[in-house]
């Protein structure tokens, strides 16, 4: 059930197109009984602590929206306790390419989209929540910092973001491509070394065996 997140996206504009395309009797039915819950459950929780990346969306003050993708070690995106009956989420926010587009939208519209992927899985998690920004240079900020800091992360923290959450619904898995990685690969193809060395270590052995034989030259 999409918790709050058709209920914040649903504009008038969006059920005139549903109207047009016909779905509008489709979401009606799926929407019928408003979900006004805005936290986590354990599922998604641990969804979002396992995740190294996610796609964050902001618009600026001239209406164009900007896509940034976000990554670190797993774990660096925190699930925060809720404020309110929303859940809240923050990470620390290293310094990148110094362009400033995100921190520069959250300024004029705090508001923010969230995509995180699961691409093995073929699942997704999409939120929407309004955004706060704190520099590291504003006096108070070491606490929140103990809270978002993780090991492994190389570069300097410039601030740190918290999201409340206004909404959020685990999307369709169709159309996701699986995709693997490295550490995810290392540990299911774990099996395929281990029989591989095995092999190898049986075909030695018979090796010298042969050689040992009489007669038969190394």
């Amino acid at each position: 059930m999409p918790h709050r997140y058709l209920q914040e996206l649903t504009t008038a504009s969006v059920v005139a197109a549903q109207q047009r395309y016909g779905s509008r009797p489709a979401m009606q039915r799926m929407t019928a009984g408003w979900d006004t819950d805005a936290t986590f459950s354990d599922d998604e929780a641990a969804f979002i602590t396992e995740r190294d990346s996610f796609y964050l969306g902001t618009v600026g003050e001239n209406g164009w929206p900007y896509l940034q993708h976000r990554g670190g070690p797993p774990g660096f995106l925190h699930v925060l306790d809720p404020t309110d009956g929303h859940s809240v989420l923050g990470w620390a926010d290293l310094r990148g390419n110094r362009q400033y587009l995100s921190v520069g939208n959250l300024a004029t519209s705090p508001r923010v989209s969230l995509l995180l992927m699961d691409y093995a899985h073929q699942r997704r998690l999409k939120i929407i929540g309004t955004a706060h920004v704190t520099d590291v240079r504003d006096p108070g900020f070491e606490e929140l910092l103990g809270r978002l800091s993780v090991p492994g992360p190389s570069g300097r923290v410039e601030r740190l973001i918290t999201v409340t959450v206004q909404g959020y619904d685990w999307n369709c898995p169709q159309h996701i491509t699986p995709r693997f990685t490295e550490a995810e690969l290392s540990d299911a193809l774990a099996p395929v070394r281990d029989e591989l060395a095995r092999l190898r270590a049986e075909n030695q052995a018979l090796r010298e065996q042969a050689n040992q034989q009489p007669g038969r030259t190394p």
